[in-house]
């Protein structure tokens, strides 16, 4: 019978252990989130996000054979300009131009977010004479 109470005692003992032990676990955990950084807002749309796991190159042109000039890493979202059709990769011919680096990445790694116009259509205003430029011409 003694055997049987210290038997009873000492599985209390490990009992209340346990538990102290998991209300200290809860505690660092919440701690551990509290401190978490919060996720970025994604780019205004359109934007892209990278579906490649090793990563995706960005290029000075819409082809392979274009000198690298950066890497996007796995899940990275980047604003996207405008597209064209290029090189095939893979069985997708669309590039897009980034926003604000002018450099390209190929579609074929990258799902996009928000409608992406054609180059033709957006950089066209780049190239419109404003009035004073009409003017001087004449």
């Amino acid at each position: 019978m003694p055997t049987t109470v210290t038997h009873r005692v000492s599985f209390r003992k490990s009992l209340t252990v346990g538990a102290g032990a998991l209300a200290t676990a809860a505690a660092v955990g919440a701690t551990l989130l509290a401190a978490a950084p919060a996720q970025a807002a994604p780019p205004a749309q359109p934007y892209g996000t990278v579906t490649s796991p090793t990563g995706l190159n960005e290029r000075q042109f819409p082809s392979t054979d274009s000198s690298t000039r950066g890497v996007l890493a796995y899940r990275t979202q980047v604003g996207l300009e405008c597209k064209v059709r290029a090189q095939n990769i893979d069985g997708n011919t669309v590039w897009y131009r980034l926003r604000g680096s002018h450099n390209w990445i190929s579609a074929r790694y990258v799902n996009n977010t928000g409608f992406v116009k054609y180059c033709k259509d957006v950089l066209r205003s780049d190239f419109a004479p404003n009035v004073a430029a009409q003017k001087a011409m004449g």
